[in-house]
């Protein structure tokens, strides 16, 4: 009975404490430069196509909500989850049909659709665009740094997985800063969501 009481204690007063059970994760390694996938062009990204000799053709097109691009000649083309590469396959087997070995070129010119969450005691709640490398203390940096009564040893940052679980990882900012929780500042994905707690 006596061995139980801290566990009755902490389940009882958890929500308070901070002692319930969590699966944290232990905190994912950095990406590789030269092994990071492809950009996926996602819903509100903005592309510029370029097809050579053949001004009237190229243009700057937002991707829409239903996933596609209005192109000259061909109408629709699905843009949403392929690569730039995979578009100007596309546009270039479309257009062969009205020009002679077209040459296509298509740049993503504006990063929308990838972004991540920082919400909580932070002076701004809201997402941050996620146009290059952002870790967890720069996207709260971005939102005005920490509130005054943010319990900084205690921040999460919460991961979907593709298969639609969810993964949780801890950011205690006073241990990073005393150089006791190396590896904790982690390299943010689209979609991760950084909760502040009071």
């Amino acid at each position: 009975m006596r061995r139980s009481l801290p566990v009755l204690v902490c389940l009882l007063m958890g929500p308070l404490w901070g002692c319930q059970s969590r699966n944290l994760s232990p905190p994912p390694l950095d990406p590789v430069p030269m092994e990071r996938p492809g950009y996926v062009v996602g819903v509100q990204d903005v592309l510029q196509i370029s097809v050579w000799k053949n001004e009237e053709l190229s243009v700057r097109v937002p991707v829409r909500s239903d996933g596609k691009i209005s192109v000259p000649l061909v109408d629709d083309v699905q843009a949403e989850g392929l690569q730039a590469m995979e578009i100007k396959e596309v546009l270039t087997r479309e257009l062969s049909e009205f020009i002679t070995a077209p040459d296509v070129t298509v740049v993503v010119l504006e990063m929308n659709s990838k972004y991540v969450n920082v919400i909580g005691a932070v002076p701004r709640s809201g997402q941050i665009p996620l146009v290059s490398d952002l870790r967890v203390l720069e996207a709260i940096a971005t939102m005005g740094g920490f509130a005054l009564f943010a319990d900084t040893g205690n921040v999460r940052i919460v991961r979907r997985q593709p298969d639609g679980s969810e993964v949780e990882y801890r950011f205690d900012y006073d241990a990073y800063i005393k150089g006791r929780a190396p590896g904790t500042n982690i390299v943010l994905q689209s979609g991760d969501t950084i909760i502040v707690p009071e």
